[in-house]
């Protein structure tokens, strides 16, 4: 269902200063008290970077946890199937499918997860726990040395929280089977802070096979210093399980067949499981800082899907198993120096990121009702990368600023396949390089200039292939790394007191979208695209305790090479206009009563490349509703849905066929609806 898209702060920079007076503005997290929203003029490197606070995050609700990416203007988090498997992502033009081309990272460890059973990019973001992330700094465009892999549309890097004011209990409940509680709390603990949180849930959602989704959390995290100077020590693990409602046939809803809520195949489902250890250092120095991240990630999926029901297999059905068991190996290194160019004031950065990818195996089989029956290819994927970059920031004026960056990256890839055609080994390398101009402050307001060439990689499969997994047809391996371009231009100002607004206006081109559909286990490549778009998003503290949000975006997505079946990028969305409403607990008038509504239009967009078929707009509105009853108790009542929408999660266009029907299938509007209005009560006590 779609969430609502909370608004985020234009705040803080997304790595604050360690030294107020150094041109880049990105050395340090520091730990502060923080508002809502904070000053936001001479932080950032571009009208679209900023940053959400803690204060924003927790006033909002969410109906799943990969919505805390909807505070990111213009995303969009939608779902298709289960509840346990990756979400949904849209942003600039963009269907990101379940994460290509958006880098999302977790107190440092990467989100995204190449070369993955369900589709290269995988973001699977289930295993967060809302109430433990602390702040989310995002970036979008290709303009950020930082910033590799999969961030061409842009980034979102959450960071957990290192300790905690008081330990929390909360207990919830809801309609269709929700239930949910969380313990978490923090203790001193020889030199530092050991913070740990446990979490489970389960819910059965409105579908008509219920949906029995299972899922348990815990964190543990150790904490030693504070602000610009400490290290962090992360254990995490989750498990969950779910049975799966996918996108359905309009043919069959309209029919009478099965319902709106219903399934064709009611034994799609899913399990999966991740462990991570992490560390985080980072320390200020005299003359700059250095941070270090270092992680280990253990993580298995098994994901049983049908979307085309009986088309291939007519007697037993078109059922399949994706599965991947994976350990993952990274760190990342920078260190910053402050100093002087001709007098000015300049800072230069250097940084490292290293990861290594194991899959044994990662697979595409044949299954009815969940048994396996066949396999169409199985491999043993090795996959290594290497980033180096270099960032340049020098303060030319006090009206004056430039950030000048380079990244090199190296990818080395070795496929082991069922397949023997498709077994071998590849290689890149790509050089990116980065420019950002920023004028002013002139009476709170700064302008921006930003350029930039990224790069999203390919599945490692797609490198080394040369036979259909499906079909055995001959097929050319794709590049292992496609290069992006962009390009915004942006204006930032605080002019009104208690208001912040921004504008961009930019343009992103693809080389070629080459994607790995793990639907049909093999790679397709697609042409090249160019998206172009505007955003304008407004943050008004009418008072301290009353917060209006509004944030407005339109995109235009086509591919650049002229084809007869047309020119538009499918599932691209073109408009996405987002309000939001806050009465914060501490307002003087409403004695302990506080709220939050917001409201979400997402336009309608392509289905097919000549435009003949589009989806429909999707309109919802969320509702928070609470009260105190004292300082450590208070009720909360969440409306999903408010006004009980009958628009769609998600739709696609494609030929499926359903028993009875011609063996060539038809060609039909397949899509998931938006849950109905669903009301959640939260009891939350601390202590």
């Amino acid at each position: 269902m779609f969430g609502a898209l909370c608004v985020p702060v234009i705040g803080a920079s997304s790595f604050a200063l360690a030294h107020e007076t150094s041109p880049a503005a990105h050395h340090l997290d520091t730990v502060t008290v923080e508002g809502h929203y904070d000053n936001a003029i001479g932080t950032s490197d571009a009208a679209s970077q900023g940053q959400v606070t803690r204060k924003l995050i927790e006033n909002r609700p969410t109906l799943r946890p990969a919505e805390l990416l909807e505070f990111v203007p213009g995303i969009i988090v939608t779902q298709h199937s289960g509840g346990g498997k990756a979400n949904q992502y849209f942003l600039r033009g963009f269907n990101l499918d379940h994460g290509t081309d958006f880098a999302t990272y977790i107190d440092g460890m990467p989100a995204n997860m190449p070369t993955h059973a369900h589709g290269h990019g995988y973001t699977d973001l289930n295993w967060l726990i809302p109430e433990l992330i602390g702040r989310i700094d995002y970036r979008k465009g290709p303009y950020y040395a930082e910033e590799g892999d999969f961030s061409s549309a842009g980034s979102a890097r959450l960071g957990l929280r290192d300790r905690l004011d008081y330990g929390t209990a909360e207990v919830s409940t809801g309609k269709d089977g929700y239930r949910r509680a969380l313990l978490m709390n923090a203790h001193e603990a020889g030199a530092g802070s050991l913070l740990y949180a446990l979490e489970t849930s389960r819910n059965d959602g409105p579908w008509e096979n219920p949906e029995d989704f299972r899922r348990i959390n815990g964190v543990l995290r150790y904490t030693l210093g504070e602000g610009a100077n400490r290290t962090s020590v992360t254990a995490m693990a989750y498990t969950a399980r779910w049975d799966s409602t996918d996108q359905i046939p309009l043919r069959a809803v309209q029919s009478g067949q099965i319902g709106r809520y219903g399934t064709v195949d009611p034994t799609d489902g899913g399990k999966t499981q991740r462990y991570s250890l992490s560390v985080n250092h980072q320390r200020a120095y005299d003359d700059g800082a250095f941070r270090l991240n270092a992680y280990a990630i253990q993580s298995e999926l098994d994901l049983w899907s049908n979307f085309t029901y009986f088309l291939d297999n007519p007697t037993d059905g078109d059922q399949f198993r994706q599965s991947e068991q994976r350990k993952v190996l990274g760190m990342s290194a920078s260190r910053s120096w402050d100093g002087r160019l001709a007098g000015l004031p300049m800072t230069n950065t250097l940084g490292v990121q290293v990861r290594h990818d194991r899959l044994s195996p990662v697979g595409l089989y044949t299954t009815v009702a969940r048994t396996t029956t066949g396999v169409t290819q199985e491999s043993r994927v090795r996959q290594t990368s290497v980033g180096l970059y270099g960032e340049n920031s020098v303060q030319w004026s006090s009206w004056l600023r430039s950030v000048a960056g380079v990244r090199v990256d190296r990818y080395e890839f070795d496929v082991s396949s069922s397949i023997a055609a498709n077994s071998g080994d590849a290689s890149d390398h790509i050089v990116s390089p980065k420019l950002s101009l920023i004028f002013g402050p002139w009476a709170r307001t700064e302008y921006f200039v930003n350029y930039g060439n990224g790069f999203h990689s390919n599945d490692a499969r797609g490198t080394t292939a040369r036979i259909t997994a499906r079909g055995g047809l001959p097929t050319d391996p794709v590049d292992a790394l496609v290069r992006t371009q962009g390009g915004e231009v942006g204006v930032r100002t605080e002019l009104i007191p208690g208001l912040q607004s921004s504008l961009a206006v930019w343009t992103l081109k693809l080389d070629s979208e080459l994607l790995f559909v793990g639907d049909a286990g093999e790679t397709e490549p697609n042409r090249a695209s160019r998206r172009s778009g505007i955003e304008w998003n407004n943050r008004w503290a009418v008072q301290p305790w009353l917060l209006v949000d509004l944030d407005l975006a339109a995109s235009r997505a086509r591919f650049t090479e002229n084809d007869p079946a047309g020119n538009r990028v499918p599932g691209a969305v073109d408009r996405v206009v987002a309000a939001g409403l806050s009465l914060t607990d501490d307002n003087p008038l409403a004695n302990g009563w506080f709220g939050h509504l917001q409201l979400r239009h997402v336009g309608p967009r392509p289905l097919l490349e000549d435009n003949s078929v589009r989806a429909g707009s999707t309109t919802l509105a969320y509702l928070r509703l609470g009260h105190r009853f004292s300082r450590d108790l208070r009720l909360m009542l969440d409306v999903f849905n408010l006004f009980d929408s009958g628009d769609n999660d998600i739709e696609y266009f494609y030929t499926s066929r359903l028993r009875g029907e011609a063996a060539g299938g038809v060609d039909d509007r397949h899509f998931h609806p938006v849950e109905p209005r669903s009301l959640r009560f939260t009891l939350s006590a601390r202590f």
